[in-house]
């Protein structure tokens, strides 16, 4: 394994909300605080499971704030500034160093479909915006295009792209990928049921959902694996896998938002087009949870 730019567990953070649709703010500053206390290294603010696509960009800006100030240097943020506007991306990233975010992650280009070289260009564009180190998002089950193993290859050599998100769900093209890129690049799962069978072949962490429930146990989960103790990690795997499930019965971050509300306090509805989850998933959910913490 190489080293790990962001320490073994991020948390790809909900964005709270208040009863109005509003950003709830001082509830995001105490998310950041535990979620924190409970196993997370990092934070990823404003990705997809943040609903970056129906925040604005002064929202966005108020989220990374908010993080850096709740956290200071105990924690990495992780500013999620890609969109498919490259000129957009650019200009949030920039913004984003002033904020004092300490890395950004740059999702693929979604819906436009850009060709590999595009896709190069766009992320080295971010790259070369400020100082910050940059993890790369690799979706295509939403986005509709592949980040392939040769283009991440090339990316790796830029001195500030540091990692990928690899959420490709595809254990050979993680393979290849980390065969093929530079020794100081690092991959992370993007999927939690992914984390240790990329774990076993050379990923580094999670960029996790699941932690925001769960992240104590997906902290230890990481640590066996990193010592390469995968027998103990695999207990914990299989026993948490019931819970990374039912976390996407629904669209992600809808059950999540449900549990939240349940079992930290409230965090709101998603922002349509996402609506509240069912009640079922709301409860199977929280007891795949019950049963993984009496296992």
């Amino acid at each position: 394994m190489t080293t790990q730019p962001f320490g073994s567990v991020l948390t790809a953070m909900i964005t709270p909300f208040d009863e109005s649709g509003a950003v709830d703010y001082q509830a995001a500053w105490d998310l950041c605080r535990y979620l924190v206390s409970t196993g997370s290294d990092g934070l990823v603010v404003c990705g997809t499971t943040g609903e970056s696509p129906t925040l604005t960009a002064e929202e966005k800006l108020g989220m990374f704030r908010t993080a850096v100030e709740a956290v200071g240097d105990s924690a990495v943020v992780v500013a999620g500034t890609g969109t498919y506007n490259t000129a957009a991306s650019v200009e949030m990233t920039r913004k984003a160093a002033d904020l004092g975010c300490h890395a950004v992650m740059a999702v693929t280009p979604y819906y436009n479909k850009p060709p590999q070289e595009g896709l190069f260009q766009h992320f080295t564009a971010i790259a070369d915006a400020s100082d910050l180190p940059v993890l790369i998002y690799n979706i295509p089950g939403r986005t509709s295009r592949l980040i392939e193993v040769d283009t991440l290859a090339r990316l790796s050599h830029h001195d500030r792209i540091v990692a990928t998100k690899d959420a490709v769900e595809d254990v050979e093209f993680t393979r290849r990928t980390l065969a093929a890129v530079s020794e100081t690049f690092a991959v992370y799962s993007g999927q939690d049921s992914f984390t240790l069978p990329l774990m076993e072949i050379g990923a580094v962490g999670i960029v996790s959902v699941a932690s925001h429930l769960v992240g104590d146990q997906i902290q230890q989960m990481t640590a066996a694996a990193r010592e390469k103790d995968y027998q103990a990690a695999r207990v914990i795997h299989d026993r948490l896998m019931p819970v990374f499930e039912a976390l996407f019965v629904e669209p992600n971050p809808m059950p999540l938002k449900g549990a939240m509300s349940q079992l930290w306090r409230p965090v709101g509805d998603p922002r349509l087009p996402l609506i509240p989850p069912s009640p079922g998933t709301v409860t199977a959910l929280l007891e795949a949870l019950e049963a993984a913490q009496t296992a």
